[in-house]
């Protein structure tokens, strides 16, 4: 490439502007009779002698003693170089005070106006192999930080990229480890106070810090600090972060036993309700039963008014006896642990589940355990499960084809625990009603289920609900059994 002819020559100062300005020592040499002629500041400072000191000074004023390097050998080195053009060697240089100073020396022949002269150039090796043992040191000291540590580092650059993280990121996100990693939205989901955000807010807000959470594939929760730290090339951004994971488990825990406990608040509620209408039912129920017992013993001869009247008892006899049964069932919810068969426990509930199920026209089978099925238990409050469950798939089926409403209960012995299954051919659910609302129906309240897996939990059992193969939903709750299996 050819100069620019418009472009300013440097004269000889600035040359020596340069060279004073070098970080790299510099002693010039008569090439004739090897003397010192000048130094840079560099030179200087680390000799510990000023140009006017250095230039009287001989190889061995500022060499070390030992004999490798005696001033013979350093006139040789020096010759060389005018010699040859130049020549290399480890020199050992000694300060004013003493101090040895390992070298990597280059001489290099200049043609000064006066003559052939030695440029000597050199740098403090030991301080560089210093720093490169320290260097050494702290990159061993990070990569057992990244291999050891349980806490989570992680280095992005500003568009959100993963640069660097520790052995512990890369093995919660189930990344392969010494490839590029990507973003990290690709990995973990972020949120900012307990809400759902993205990489560019969190970046906004790291002025110059923020707290984080990250949620990896809904198991695994991370939460910390980021980080802006301020770069020539472009900000970069440290997250450090440690694992909450049980401690936020335990949130979940702790707000759904709290929506438990509003369900069960609630059904309290109803039960007092129901009581209290049972009762006040119960008498005008009985009075017109006599009233019309009444009027039917003076009508003898009106054969349609009789079969009328019979009638109407009857409706009223039954309206009472499902009076007097729900103001037995709510009104005896004992805490007195017992020992029940569930045969018999879900035989006392049949009356009402069929009840329930004509108008619908659902068919109801009982498959029954062909052996007693006993086990510790509260009798009511499981029979009241039972009816939960029931009620529940009714309710489903009567939305579905006639042919599909169909209806299972069965009983069975499984090892230390004593099963009842309700099957229904029903739409099934969209997810687990005990692991969130306890309902999916659009009005529905719930309340069923939260209080029958209260129960059934209380009583050191389990209740679940699973998607049948068929079609359907199977709900079902094990108790612990007595007696020989």
């Amino acid at each position: 490439m050819e100069a620019d002819p418009r472009a300013p020559e440097l004269t000889t100062h600035d040359f020596v502007a340069m060279l004073n300005a070098s970080r790299t020592c510099v002693l010039v040499h008569d090439g004739a009779t090897k003397n010192i002629l000048w130094a840079n500041p560099a030179a200087c400072e680390m000799l510990e002698w000023s140009v006017t000191e250095l230039r009287p000074l001989k190889a061995n004023h500022m060499s070390s003693s030992a004999q490798q390097y005696d001033r013979v050998i350093g006139r040789a080195w020096l010759q060389e170089a005018v010699d040859k053009g130049v020549s290399r060697i480890e020199w050992h240089y000694r300060t004013k005070s003493g101090r040895v100073i390992p070298t990597d020396a280059v001489a290099t022949r200049v043609e000064l106006a006066q003559g052939p002269a030695v440029m000597v150039q050199f740098r403090d090796i030991e301080r560089e192999q210093e720093i490169e043992r320290e260097l050494r040191l702290t990159t061993s000291w990070v990569d057992a930080l990244a291999r050891q540590t349980s806490a989570v580092a992680l280095m992005l650059d500003g568009s959100g990229e993963l640069r660097f993280a520790t052995d512990s990121a890369v093995a919660l996100f189930g990344a392969t480890p010494d490839e590029p990693l990507g973003r990290l939205t690709d990995y973990a989901g972020l949120r900012l106070e307990d809400r759902p955000a993205t990489w560019d807010e969190v970046r906004e807000r790291a002025t110059p810090a923020t707290q984080v959470r990250l949620e990896i594939q809904g198991r695994v929760w991370l939460e910390g600090s980021v980080e802006r730290l301020r770069e020539p090339g472009g900000d970069a951004f440290l997250l450090l972060l440690h694992d909450v994971s049980e401690r936020v488990r335990g949130e979940v825990r702790r707000e759904r036993e709290l929506h438990r406990e509003n369900y069960l608040a609630r059904y309290t509620a109803m039960g007092d309700m129901a009581m209290a209408i049972a009762h006040e039912l119960s008498q005008p129920l009985a009075a017109a039963g006599n009233f019309l017992a009444g009027v039917r013993s003076r009508t003898l001869d009106a054969a349609p008014v009789v079969y009328g009247i019979d009638s109407a008892v009857r409706q009223i006899e039954r309206a009472s006896q499902i009076v007097a049964s729900v103001r037995a069932f709510v009104g005896h919810l004992e805490h007195v642990e017992q020992v029940a068969d569930l045969n018999e426990i879900v035989e006392e509930c049949l009356y009402f589940v069929r009840l329930r199920a004509e108008p619908a026209a659902i068919e109801v089978t009982f498959d029954r355990s062909a052996d007693a099925v006993p086990v510790h238990c509260e009798r009511v409050l499981t029979g009241q499960v039972v009816l939960n469950l029931c009620f529940n798939a009714i309710e489903e089926m009567a939305q579905c084809p006639p042919q599909r409403r169909s209806l299972v209960l069965t009983t069975r012995r499984d090892g230390d625990t004593g099963v009842v299954t309700v099957d229904d051919r029903g739409r099934g659910f969209p997810r687990n009603p005990f692991d969130e609302s306890f309902t999916a129906k659009e009005r529905g309240s719930g309340i069923g289920l939260a209080l029958s897996h209260r129960i059934i939990t209380r009583q050191h059992g389990t209740i679940w609900a699973e998607h049948r193969a068929g079609g359907g939903s199977r709900f079902g709750f094990a108790l612990p059994a007595t007696g020989p299996g």
